[in-house]
């Protein structure tokens, strides 16, 4: 094309000769990217001939076909009239009815069905288009729904275009193809096209329209639209600019209407009748390939895949390397690398000669090679361009071969995934825009497990994928051997299987793969046996325990939280059951765990303490525990104000503390602190409620009856509760010096003699800052002390003078020494002189 500037070339990926079910034309088919399969259905507005293939056409079926024509599945279809088939970007073929429901197959023929709402269903769905990241449906009242990706979600309604009947043809752009990152929707409106996203209608108005075929272009930039009297006009996606026209009616051999208008990369657009492909360049130049019958393209991001009755195609444009390698004539450097290395190989002189001329540009002739060997489908070219390129880089000092190994490696895995009993014609491009992690997806669909495995190994992927697919399909496809009669039988083959599942992953997975995912397949297949001891196997608890709980093992989850030793996980396991099961079953199931459970109790207890009181009060009450029961009453009693409440809660403890032989003591107590209560009461009710007494301890209560002038009162309850004199001397002192009541301080004092002797009255009163006061009780205190006692209150005269009674030189001249001024020092010293 161009004047030879440009070059296609069209490629056999496989020779299919009548593998596909008749002519295509009787069928709808919607193709896979990336070299993916293709589904057919029976077109059944097309007239078929009866005969011996009539049974199969009794109701609605599917199939799904590779690209070299090998079968790989086939279902019927016993809901409503389908209205679109289409595949995902995983190679899942995604079908919707007329009634909004739409089922998502896998390659093995499991579904998940979800649907496009109530509304949809009422109003009826009577066309979609697919693509790989979710589907846009229009609805029988001409609005349009949206489904983003394919989880299930709710579908979302676009803006409306206010249609009054169905688009004579309509398109969609991908939202990773459009600027916004919404999906756009392109409808051609009588002679108009309209763009239709999630926030508004635009009228492009144009008036070339309307249109019967709309195409954009694998990476979105460009449109291809052909009119009803044959024009194929190519245009931007934002109809700013006209990029090329073509009358279609004026080819050669086209016979009938036009079937197809798809893209050929980015540059091209391939038009197609029922014996003919036409492919038309940018400047109106074309190529046209013929079949002996009706084709269906599948358009690609570097190609278009054309599948005919005895081929599958592949028509590309040749790419930039290649054309400099073989292009007739051609003196770039890489031609004359690959011309030299030709040479070498005959053991021509030449070589030498040809390596010299080109050694400034060689690195980039070797790099040259390895791409154009990359973009080769053949093994013989690929092979002769890597050799050429290793030849090359043998002449330079310096070279980082990792694009060559690279290389290698990816062309060594196209090959086989290309090879007719997989049927997955990759291309390099193609390759490497979905990554080798999305092809091995891939070959695991088709069930694929051993090539996937080899891959994986060769190009250093972590296994892990493979084995959690092969593991997930040997568990669906075995069924558990039966050796004996009743529980014991199944349990040998669920035995069998895990240890292969387990022999398997810890050889080939080095151990560090994930058993929960498979366990979990297990569990909903009904396996549950089989799951159990699979978990076994897994050893982060996080991903164990969720799971265990799912299928109800809730012993074993609890029991395999704690021995993970992670509080949250304990926590996160006993508020599940909580909610769960019964309150009664719940402890039952955490006491019947004995020692190995006794810390999820004892976190249970600290979790109820502060968030659950009253489940607290039943756990300890379901397991008998009478003296947790007391001491959580006790408590309650303590936070309580409600004097009712405070005597009940005490009543309570008392119960439970007299229900346990070995709390006697702690039951008389609880006993007397109900009398201590009823009695603060009574004190409340003389002071007429203005002096709080609830709620204090007998020596709080004696005290405030001291400093309110109840003193027969405190009296009494020092009698009733039998406090020891020791004590009562001890709160009357504090309580009388508190309200400075020194008289009757001095009459409690000389009442009788004091238990507490009479250095605790001196020391409390310096204490309080009542030196003065304190000074008259030490006449009263043993004589050694008295000295002391006189300086503690400041008095060093009456010291000096206690020495000289007692004629204690030594302590007054002690004295004299610390004195704390030479005034006080001379007095002393005119008292030692005295005494001589």
């Amino acid at each position: 094309m161009q004047d030879g500037s440009v070059f296609y070339r069209r490629h056999q990926l496989y020779s299919i000769p009548g593998k596909l079910p008749g002519d295509l034309q009787d069928f709808i088919i919607a193709g896979c990217r990336y070299g993916g399969p293709i589904a057919l259905m029976r077109d059944t507005t097309k007239l078929v001939a009866l005969g011996h293939a009539a049974p199969a056409f009794s109701k609605a079926q599917l199939q799904v076909y590779s690209p070299a024509g090998e079968g790989l599945l086939l279902f019927s279809w016993e809901q409503a009239k389908i209205i679109r088939f289409g595949w995902t970007g995983d190679e899942r073929l995604v079908v919707l009815n007329e009634e909004g429901v739409y089922r998502i197959y896998d390659l093995q023929g499991e579904y998940q069905q979800y649907s496009l709402g109530s509304d949809a269903g009422e109003t009826g769905i009577i066309d979609a288009r697919i693509h790989e990241t979710g589907l846009v449906a229009l609805t029988g009242s001409l609005t349009f729904l949206e489904v983003r990706e394919w989880t299930g979600g709710k579908p979302l309604a676009l803006a409306n275009a206010g249609l009054s009947h169905p688009p004579q043809s309509w398109t969609v752009i991908p939202p990773d193809q459009t600027i916004s990152r919404h999906v756009e929707v392109l409808l051609s409106v009588d002679a108009t096209i309209y763009s239709v996203d999630n926030l508004e209608s635009l009228d492009q108005r144009i008036s070339r329209g309307p249109f019967t075929h709309m195409s954009p272009s694998p990476n979105g930039k460009s449109l291809a639209l052909l009119t009803f009297s044959g024009l194929l006009w190519v245009v931007s996606t934002d109809f700013q600019r006209s990029l090329a026209e073509f009358n279609t009616s004026g080819v050669a051999g086209a016979e009938g209407d036009v079937l197809q208008v798809e893209w050929c990369g980015n540059d091209a657009v391939l038009v197609t009748w029922s014996h003919l492909a036409v492919l038309v360049g940018p400047f109106g130049d074309t190529l046209q390939y013929f079949y002996p019958g009706s084709t269906f393209t599948v358009s690609e991001p570097d190609g278009v895949r054309i599948i005919g009755p005895d081929t599958c195609d592949f028509v590309q444009k040749v790419p930039p390397s290649s054309v400099s390698v073989f292009r007739p004539g051609s003196t770039s450097p890489s031609a004359i690398l690959f011309d030299a290395w030709e040479n070498f190989s005959r053991r021509s002189p030449k070589a030498d000669e040809s390596i010299r001329s080109i050694r400034p540009e060689l690195a980039a002739a070797v790099d040259e090679c390895i791409d154009a060997a990359a973009r080769e489908w053949e093994p013989y070219w690929q092979r002769r361009l890597l050799n050429a390129a290793k030849f090359g880089r043998s002449f330079l000092d310096l070279y980082d071969p990792s694009d060559f190994v690279h290389v290698g490696q990816a062309l060594k895995v196209l090959n086989a995934v290309r090879f007719y009993e997989i049927g997955i014609p990759l291309s390099y491009a193609q390759y490497t825009q979905m990554s080798p992690s999305h092809l091995i997806s891939r070959l695991l669909s088709r069930n694929l497990h051993l090539l996937a495995l080899r891959i994986s190994s060769y190009l250093s992927l972590a296994p892990d994928a493979v084995l959690k697919h092969w593991a997930s399909a040997k568990i669906l496809r075995s069924k558990p051997t039966v050796s004996g009669s009743g529980k014991n039988a199944e349990l040998d083959g669920e035995d069998a299987l895990c240890r292969a599942i387990v022999e398997k992953f810890e050889k080939l997975g080095g151990g560090g793969v994930s058993y929960a995912d498979i366990a979990k397949r297990a569990w909903e297949v009904g396996r549950t046996a089989l799951a159990t001891r699979l978990l076994d196997h897994e050893t982060k608890a996080s991903d164990q325990v969720p799971l265990l709980l799912s299928m109800q093992e809730d012993k074993l989850a609890l029991a395999k939280a704690v021995e993970s030793g992670d509080t949250d996980l304990v926590y996160h396991v006993l508020l599940h059951l909580q909610k769960r099961l019964s309150l009664g079953s719940f402890f039952r199931l955490i006491e019947e765990g004995g020692p190995r459970l006794a810390l999820a109790s004892r976190l249970l207890q600290v979790y109820a303490r502060e968030q659950n009181r009253d489940m607290l009060r039943d756990f300890y009450y379901s397991d008998d525990r009478r003296v947790e029961s007391a001491v959580l009453c006790l408590e309650d009693a303590a936070s309580s104000s409600d004097p009712a409440a405070k005597t009940t809660s005490v009543k309570a403890a008392q119960k439970f503390f007299s229900e346990d032989k070995d709390r006697s003591f702690e039951a008389k107590m609880m006993d007397e602190y109900t009398r201590l209560l009823a009695q603060q009461q009574q004190l409340e009710k003389e002071a007429d409620a203005k002096i709080s007494f609830f709620g204090l301890s007998v020596n709080e209560t004696i005290r405030t009856c001291l400093i309110n002038g109840m003193a027969k009162r405190a009296d009494k309850i020092k009698s009733d509760f039998k406090v020891p004199d020791k004590r009562f001397w001890y709160v009357k002192l504090h309580a009388l010096t508190e309200i400075r009541d020194f008289e009757g301080l001095e009459l409690f004092a000389r009442s009788k003699r004091s238990p507490i002797g009479y250095e605790t009255f001196v020391k409390h009163l310096v204490e309080k800052g009542h030196s003065k006061e304190a000074g008259t009780f030490v006449a009263r205190c043993d004589g050694p002390k008295r000295a002391d006692l006189y300086v503690l209150c400041g008095d060093w005269r009456a010291a000096g003078k206690e020495c000289k009674d007692r004629g204690d030189k030594a302590k007054l001249e002690q004295l004299r020494k610390s004195c704390p001024n030479s005034l006080i020092g001379r007095e002393l010293e005119q008292v030692a002189s005295s005494m001589k």
